[in-house]
């Protein structure tokens, strides 16, 4: 094994000979190893770590140098000594570099994510760092957004659901991250998907997940994020059930909203008159969500509402005198549905559309 060159006027740390003339030297004499020398030695193992050996392979070769070296020579406990204190800091040395590399790499694996997730990233210098991390953006990949927010990459939690997904899929197919405080995952598209991203869901202890559709080349990493932020949002504001919602699921919100005037114009034209009933508005737009969920079978949506069939009943003839529109008849009940789903999607009537006049 190579020398390495003395830093600072420190001697550069044993070789193979070097090493047994030290361990002779230390048995002769009884004495400890000097401050110099073991700096040397610290510095010796962070250029092992730097060069790649493992710290077992390095251990190995000085222990198996001082047992050639002592095989004819007394050892007492301060020989002994010496070698553990010898050993200690070559472990030192390598555990310092190491840490320090692995927090290099960090540092650049998180400054890579953070772009990946950019609209505003240099597409081409992606491309040319995806490879280091794993990540071959001509293919498809896919984003999983977990809701909440302060999620951070020190967390135990985050750590432990790191830990896992690698130990299941591998570094080389998942790479977590934290954007704006959400816990992210990103997973190539294909056979492996859907299994990481269930695994991803059941990690996050009971947070909402949605996933967006996969898309590949450079951008399409940052793409199918923003398609699984929108569905989170979406998804609370319409207060959407389920765990794990897939943004292809949600593609009719987009349409809904392009011509929003229009859906202004449905919602206050259909569900304007349910504002002055008694009781409020907000029995009666239960009602309809519950009816169109149960799929319009009246004794499930009287379960689903806490009801008696009688009383749900009574609802639904409510909403027919109050709107004209009966959610038994195929076309009546598509404008009702339409207009209910689109009074959650903007608000009404609390955040204040205008009132037809």
């Amino acid at each position: 094994m190579a020398t390495v060159t003395a830093v600072s006027g420190v001697p550069a740390a044993p070789g193979s000979q070097a090493w047994g003339r030290l361990l002779v030297d230390v048995a002769r004499s009884g004495r400890r190893l000097r401050r110099e020398e073991l700096e040397a030695l610290r510095e010796h193992g962070a250029s092992a770590a730097a060069g790649g050996q493992s710290l077992a392979e390095l251990i190995d070769e000085r222990l198996a140098e001082s047992g050639r070296v002592w095989v004819h020579q007394a050892v007492d406990e301060a020989s002994m000594a010496a070698l553990r204190a010898a050993v200690a800091a070559l472990a030192a040395g390598y555990s310092r570099a190491y840490r320090e590399t692995l927090q290099q790499e960090e540092a650049g694996r998180r400054e890579f994510v953070a772009d990946l997730l950019s609209s505003r990233s240099d597409l081409g210098r992606l491309a040319e760092h995806a490879e280091r991390f794993g990540l071959n953006l001509a293919c498809a990949h896919v984003v999983a957004v977990a809701d909440g927010d302060g999620y951070d990459l020190e967390d135990p939690l985050v750590r432990g659901v790191e830990r896992q997904l690698l130990g299941r899929f591998g570094e080389q197919d998942v790479l977590l991250a934290v954007k704006h405080g959400r816990l992210v995952c990103i997973v190539p598209g294909g056979s492996g998907e859907a299994a990481a991203v269930r695994a991803f869901a059941e990690l996050t202890q009971g947070r909402r997940v949605a996933v967006g559709r996969p898309h590949s080349g450079p951008g399409g990493v940052v793409r199918s994020y923003e398609e699984a932020r929108s569905a989170l949002e979406q998804a609370d504001r319409l207060r959407l059930p389920g765990r794990l919602l897939r943004a292809a699921d949600l593609l009719v919100l987009p349409v809904l909203l392009r011509d929003r005037d229009a859906l202004e114009e449905l919602v206050n034209g259909v569900l304007g008159p349910l504002r002055d009933a008694r009781g409020g508005h907000q029995p009666l737009l239960e009602t309809l969500a519950a009816y169109a969920d149960s799929r319009y079978v009246t004794a499930e949506a009287a379960r689903r509402l806490g009801l008696s069939v009688r009383a749900l009943s009574y609802r639904l003839e409510r909403i027919v005198r109050l709107t004209g529109l009966d959610p038994d008849d195929a076309l009546q009940r598509y404008t009702l549905e339409t207009a209910a789903f689109g009074a959650r999607l903007l608000g009404w009537p609390e955040e204040g559309l205008p009132a037809e006049g």
